[in-house]
């Protein structure tokens, strides 16, 4: 999953970053909305964590920004205002949801996490094909009951592979979504998220390798 963060507190901003990226997502920051808003022009993001009171570009504007693009993102609305008409009122701007500062930390990973599956056609939690269960929520994963210990990257690989349902994920696509800016589009990264994910998987194979195309999950 691919998730912004827009928060002008840096510390809380990197904190929060850090955090998610232990659950295996692909998280970029920004701590103004003039760059959020360059952000969601570049990049297809599943969830967008924002603060409402941004510098340079209001929070509001960014939240109608990301609403009018039509894409799949889902906002999560941070404010330090508890007070039910603010809280209305950022729901009224299009934001799918909103959490009052201060928060939990498992409490906004969880809402992430439950926003990210509204970002696209619905599917369980928990996904399961071939022997191979992965639990989102609780970042497990096993095959044929033998748990496998996955690095936050191979997670990430194997959910966007699983949740293709067969079809064929290119390399790129998995750099985008498994991945954050910083990632260098030539480096040999996916191939070797890859080749250790299958490895860590055992036999018979379930990623196969489309020539020129991607990679595919699921036995044939």
């Amino acid at each position: 999953m691919r998730v912004l963060v827009v928060e002008d507190e840096r510390l809380l901003a990197d904190s929060v970053a850090e955090g998610l990226r232990r659950f295996s997502m692909a998280v970029d920051v920004c701590y103004d909305g003039e760059q959020a808003l360059e952000r969601v022009g570049v990049h297809g993001y599943d969830v967008v964590v924002l603060d409402r009171d941004l510098p340079k570009v209001h929070g509001d504007a960014v939240c109608a920004a990301v609403v009018e693009a039509g894409g799949e993102a889902r906002v999560l609305m941070l404010t330090a205002a508890a007070d039910v008409t603010d809280r209305v009122a950022g729901l009224g701007l299009g934001a799918d949801d909103y959490l009052t500062k201060p928060f939990a930390f498992a409490e906004l990973v969880a809402r992430v996490q439950a926003l990210s599956r509204r970002a696209r056609p619905a599917l369980p939690p928990v996904l399961e094909r071939d022997g191979v269960v992965l639990d989102l929520p609780r970042h497990q994963a096993a095959r044929d009951g033998r748990f496998l210990l996955l690095s936050p990257k191979e997670f990430a690989v194997l959910e966007v592979l699983m949740r293709a349902e067969g079809a064929v994920v290119s390399a790129e696509d998995l750099l985008e979504k498994a991945w954050d800016e910083h990632a260098d589009p030539f480096t040999n990264a996916v191939r070797v998220a890859v080749m250790t994910l299958r490895r860590k998987l055992g036999d018979p194979p379930v990623i196969e390798t489309v020539p020129g195309a991607g990679y595919r999950f699921g036995t044939p």
